[in-house]
């Protein structure tokens, strides 16, 4: 059987949106619920290892072989493909890192998910340049990346704080 073609993109990027989107808050509560105060994060960390490895090694082994493909590998694709599990894993490490030096999850988050395509595009031109060079990039790429960062900032500045914990009511007895 093969792969299935024609699959629409937009669905499976809102899909990342989504999951991406919970990735932050269920990664603190992962590291919070470990109960080390300075070791829970790497823990937390080590069962992502786990996840990525049920789920980005055992099931496109599966895949792989169900769809009948070898598992051949160019050495380019191969290298970039290791270099991007890395950066990736680098990527998480540091998320688990700004929650430790208690970064609130909707603000670490809000920072990576606005600056990442910033980074994204400014490499991706770097790499692949538009005909024209810069002068051939349209407006609306620039007011888009300022229109990231400063929805960002407005985040993480605005951010609404959680409710503050009455006092405890200490009863004296009489």
């Amino acid at each position: 059987m093969a792969a299935k073609k024609n699959m629409n993109w937009v669905g499976f990027a809102l899909m990342t949106v989504v999951f991406w989107g919970l990735y932050g808050v269920f990664l603190h509560k992962g590291a919070m619920g470990m109960a080390d105060p300075e070791f829970g994060r790497y823990k937390a960390f080590l069962v992502v290892g786990i996840a990525y490895f049920l789920v980005a090694v055992l099931a496109p082994l599966l895949l792989l072989k169900i769809w009948g493909a070898d598992l051949k590998f160019t050495g380019v694709g191969f290298k970039w493909s290791l270099i991007a599990g890395i950066v990736g894993a680098i990527g998480a490490l540091g998320v688990l890192l700004a929650f430790g030096a208690k970064g609130h999850p909707s603000a670490v988050m809000s920072i990576i998910f606005a600056g990442a395509p910033i980074v994204n595009s400014v490499v991706a031109l770097k790499m692949h340049p538009p005909e024209g060079g810069i002068s051939g990039i349209p407006w609306q790429f620039f007011a888009g990346i300022i229109l990231a960062a400063v929805g960002a900032y407005m985040v993480v500045k605005f951010k609404p704080d959680p409710p503050k914990k009455p006092a405890p009511i200490h009863v004296v007895a009489e």
